[in-house]
């Protein structure tokens, strides 16, 4: 064991980081490897006290999510050296994990997963019930249908893992002080902070917030509520089982699915950790309210063998050894749980210099591989690659308590439920923020949820299955939103988009600051286009609609999902250039209404004296009127592709403006549509989404947006001069647009691409989106795929489900949008629909 030193040694740091568990030394480590002087680790106890030195250390390949899959595994590359690089021993067992699929359902899921796995570096497979025998020969094989297997994965001892990345840490020169406590935090007008402690006051360019179960603690210091709360995991060890100890190798980890729980070697013996229902498990709902009891370091909770008895029964019947094992030790500790168990990562919107890497569900994993990650964006200015989903941003003052508690029950209780596309859970909701139109319309349709609200996605007809019915396979939604699709082709629809982010932005450099951000021209008065935010490597951070509305005044648009992530990034831009302008979030004051279809302009009309013909109202201009003498800024857009307008007004006329609409489109059959069709109707436009087609991950010019991007403006804006040299050197791979024949599923994003079948053994790219075209009968995606294979007519396969289905690369877009038949038939020419 180490001994500490209880001094600051400096009173000035570039970086200090709060906490000493895993997370925060690996970030110690990284950003001193990487070269940055003055990082300082404060902890306030000794090294891993807290969640860290408890935990079952569990390592795996494995993540549903696409990028969170390059942090496990960087993290396990990383512990596979750090032995050698630090000369510390880390206790890392690889004998690989199998997880088990004992229904048809899971046997899909795997299959789902493998597609995702294709176009990744890591192994996995997916193993027949006599390769899942051959690797742990103790199994009961009657239920087992087939194993999802990663050979690298393992387990790893974290106190060991910890005192290694320590070492590594000031052996690049960082300091790490402890017993330190951080008693207070003082931010000064210049953006950095003065952290006091009771040995002195540490002055330091940023913070980062790495303080586990702590975290809110220290986030009530700056006046945040980080949604965060402690929930009680058993696991318990057994003495040694003759059969185990009988065996030639380590017997891979197993996670039975079902069953709820992991089971690994531990020496001889077995170590089995389940998951409880929502109804059983536990949190300690009162260190949310009253804090964590001052001096817990290393303690443990009482344990409570009754609350987990049916996983220990299922584990008895998969494993029947573990019948006669006794049990010598159960642990039961606190591990932070944030509403969705993802980690919260990054620098904080409304606080400068303030960054956070709390609530990790599974710290070992996500230790290595997110120290790096955050030490690259500190030290780069942007994020190496799009993490959206860690994103502390994604939640906001609607975030609270209750919601928190109520979302960690079912995230904790739902570890190892089947996770189907388009998944939606129902804890703790509605919350706060609900649009002014959710009341009328929350008994018509299936609701989803984005970004706390609470948004149509299909509606219901008399004789529909109403009601949330997941599936990898086309579902009770299909058919209506093929209706609600033709609703919008053939007649008009309206859509609430009141998620929608929405900012306003005024003052004397207004006008600057956008020509800086954006990669596009700033819109003339009474105009809007489609702008895009860049980092300075060229990547597409953002893409925000922008009006402006009277001179030096604009709105700006961006969706749900990135609102506070994109205000967070322009507030940093002005405060770093010392532009003088005012940002105002509207998001939860206003509501957004989109009237789309052939009759869209017809419905309107009736509504108000403004003329709002195509000569008088143009494509992507925007003006105030009064519908029904409710005012609204009108702008002349539609994400559907057909004519159509989107209505931004105050949140409390969102009633009165949708009932007027309903009632003035009632001859021309006026009717509701939800977000399904809208994505299938902008796939077929081939317009493209951020966080699907473009992101931290893609550049512009491969993701085909050039028209929005103006290389030739007089402005400087963030990534061009990147953006030259990408052109310079052309680009590798391209967005494609694909047709495939499909059977009873399609395309949704992140499968796997094939050219020549599996014969050629390799992946050659990834879709992005996809759906079933309702106008084309036929699946639709698009896909990044290599330079030299995205031709037009050129034949791929797209994996779904286990399957490789043909996919040809087609001109895009399928149908034609509205503006554009309406010049094509100006000019005497026919359109293609």
């Amino acid at each position: 064991k180490e001994a500490s030193s209880p001094s600051l040694g400096k009173d000035r740091a570039d970086t200090v980081i709060i906490g000493g568990g895993c997370v925060g030394v690996s970030l110690a480590y990284h950003l001193a490897k990487a070269g940055l002087k003055d990082v300082v680790l404060l902890e306030k106890s000794e090294l891993t006290a807290g969640s860290t030195w408890h935990a079952a250390g569990l390592t795996t390949y494995f993540h549903p999510g696409i990028n969170l899959k390059k942090i496990h595994a960087y993290s396990i590359k990383l512990y596979e050296k750090l032995e050698e690089e630090t000369g510390q021993a880390v206790g890392f067992h690889q004998p690989g994990s199998i997880r088990i699929a004992s229904t048809p359902t899971r046997v899909d899921e795997f299959k789902y997963q493998m597609t995702r796995a294709g176009w990744h570096p890591t192994e996995q497979y997916l193993i027949t019930p006599e390769k899942v025998q051959e690797l742990f020969p103790l199994l009961n094989m009657d239920k087992v249908l087939a194993g999802l297997y990663n050979p690298g994965d393992g387990h790893i001892d974290p106190y060991s893992l910890t005192m290694a990345l320590a070492a590594g840490a000031r052996k690049y020169g960082a300091q790490l002080n402890y017993p330190v406590q951080v008693t207070n935090l003082n931010s000064r007008s210049d953006g950095t902070w003065e952290v006091e402690t009771p040995l002195g006051i540490i002055q330091a360019k940023r913070i980062v917030n790495a303080a586990g179960f702590w975290a809110r603690d220290i986030g009530k210091m700056i006046g945040l509520q980080h949604p965060l709360i402690p929930v009680h995991h058993q696991y318990v060890v057994t003495s040694t089982v003759p059969e185990v100890k009988a065996l030639k190798t380590e017997l891979p980890v197993i996670r039975d699915l079902e069953g709820s729980y992991y089971l690994r070697q531990e020496r001889d013996g077995l170590l089995f950790g389940p998951y409880e229902s929502e109804e059983k498990m536990k949190l300690q709902e009162s260190w949310v309210t009253n804090g964590v009891p001052p001096g817990f370091g290393k303690e443990l909770f009482e344990s409570d063998l009754d609350r987990i008895m049916e996983h220990i029964e299922a584990a008895m019947e998969m494993v029947p050894v573990l019948r006669k094992a006794d049990i010598v030790n159960t642990i039961s500790g606190p591990i932070t749980y944030s509403p969705d168990i993802l980690p919260m990562v990054g620098p904080h919107q409304g606080v400068k210099n303030y960054w956070v890497a709390i609530g990790f569900g599974y710290g070992i994993i996500h230790a290595g591989g997110m120290g790096k990650y955050l030490s690259d964006w500190i030290l780069e200015g942007e994020p190496p690659f799009d993490l959206i989903e860690v994103d502390p941003n994604r939640y906001g003052k609607w975030t609270t308590t209750e919601y928190t508690a109520a979302k960690a029950r079912e995230s904790y209780g739902f570890n190892n439920i089947v996770g189907y596309p388009k998944e939606e859970r129902f804890a703790g909701r509605p919350t706060e923020r609900t649009s002014g139109l959710y009341d009328l319309l929350k008994s018509k349709c299936s609701m989803g949820f984005h970004a706390g609200w609470e948004q149509p996605h299909w509606f219901y007809k008399p004789g529909d299955e109403t009601g949330y019915k997941p599936s990898f396979r086309r579902t009770n939604w299909f058919d209506p939103v093929g209706r609600e699709y033709k609703q919008v082709m053939e007649k008009v629809g309206v859509i609430d988009l009141s998620p929608f982010g929405k900012f306003k932005v005024k003052g004397t450099d207004s006008v600057k600051l956008l020509d800086h951000l954006f990669a596009n021209v700033v819109p003339k008065v009474g105009s809007t286009n489609i702008s895009h935010m860049l980092t300075p490597r060229g990547k597409v951070y953002a893409e925000l609609t922008v009006s402006q509305l009277y001179p030096g005044e604009f709105m700006l648009v961006t969706g749900s999902g990135s609102e506070l992530h994109d205000l967070r990034w322009i507030e940093e831009e002005i405060t770093r250039g010392g532009y003088k302008v005012e940002i105002e979030n509207m998001t939860d004051e206003m509501g957004v209404l989109s009237v789309a279809g052939p009759y869209a302009r017809q419905v309107l009309q009736k509504l108000t004296n403004e003329d709002l013909s195509d000569a008088s109202f143009k494509f992507l201009q925007c003006r105030h009127l009064k519908l029904s003498n409710i005012a609204v800024t009108a702008i002349r857009i539609s994400y559907t592709g057909e004519l159509g307008w989107e209505l931004y007004h105050r949140k409390q006329d969102s009633v009165p403006l949708y009932s007027a609409i309903m009632e003035a489109g009632q001859k021309e059959g006026i009717d509701d549509f939800g977000t399904y069709a809208l994505n299938t109707l902008r796939l077929e436009k081939g317009f493209r989404a951020w966080g699907a087609e473009m992101n931290c991950d893609t550049n512009p010019l491969e993701a085909g947006l050039e028209y929005f991007v103006k290389l030739n403006k007089a402005a400087d804006f963030t990534g061009k001069q990147a953006l030259k040299q990408i052109k310079e050197k052309g680009l590798k791979r391209r967005l494609v647009y694909l047709t495939l024949d499909t059977d009873n599923v399609d395309p949704e994003g992140n499968e796997s691409v094939w050219h020549n079948g599996k014969a050629s053994t390799i992946v050659i790219g990834n879709t992005t989106s996809g759906c079933f075209s309702y106008g084309a009968q036929q699946s639709l995606a698009f896909a990044y795929v290599p330079m030299e294979l995205s031709k037009v007519g050129q034949k791929l396969e797209v994996e779904l489900l286990g399957k490789n289905y043909p996919a040809t690369i087609i001109q895009e877009p399928l149908v034609l949008t509205e503006p554009t038949r309406m010049r094509l038939q100006r000019k005497g020419e026919s359109p293609k629909m």
